[in-house]
């Protein structure tokens, strides 16, 4: 029989204390280190040409209405700003847009919900999507957010792959959802 050192209580609290630190990834983690290689940061009005540009190669379809309303709606709609963008070269290459409503006592909601994503053609294969993904879930884990769920359509194979490479599995309602812990 082995017997395990018990933590202090010290190092109990120190556990739960403080902000999470993302800037020393396990080196195992490839979703850490794809992070950590492609910029990531935080949607911005400048980078609505861009996401229609992207969304534009992915789908073939002119859709900057919608994304005209999901702008607004990131922007200046939503309770908690989560979208994000990847960049490379200076350059728009992905894009992730979330959102995250206030819950009780203007805390975050406890789940987000990612309702469009999408990557530059010429950058597929690249792990772009799964460092937007990976900065994704390191923001709404600092929010103490703790799952995120996405809405997929049924034949959408190539993303629901992505989704399921990424952590996510079929929750209620036929909806994606991942746990952040």
């Amino acid at each position: 029989m082995t017997s395990h050192p018990h933590p202090t209580t010290k190092q109990m609290i120190d556990q739960f204390s403080g902000e999470p630190n993302y800037s020393d990834p396990n080196p195992d983690d490839a979703v850490a280190l794809s992070r950590d290689r492609i910029p990531v940061r935080s949607l911005t009005q400048e980078d609505f040409d861009a996401v229609v540009r992207i969304d534009r190669h992915d789908s073939g379809q002119d859709r900057s209405a919608y994304y005209r309303r999901k702008f607004e709606e990131a922007l200046g709609g939503s309770g908690v700003r989560v979208s994000v963008v990847a960049e490379q070269d200076g350059a728009v290459v992905g894009f992730l847009m979330a959102r995250v409503d206030f819950g009780e006592f203007g805390r975050a909601a406890a789940a987000a919900v990612i309702d469009t994503v999408g990557v530059d053609p010429a950058m597929k294969g690249r792990h772009i999507g799964s460092a937007l993904v990976s900065q994704l879930l390191a923001n709404l884990t600092t929010l103490r957010v703790e799952s995120v769920r996405s809405e997929v359509e049924w034949n959408q194979f190539g993303l629901l792959h992505f989704l399921e490479r990424c952590g996510f599995r079929p929750g209620q309602q036929l909806a994606l959802s991942r746990p952040l812990n």
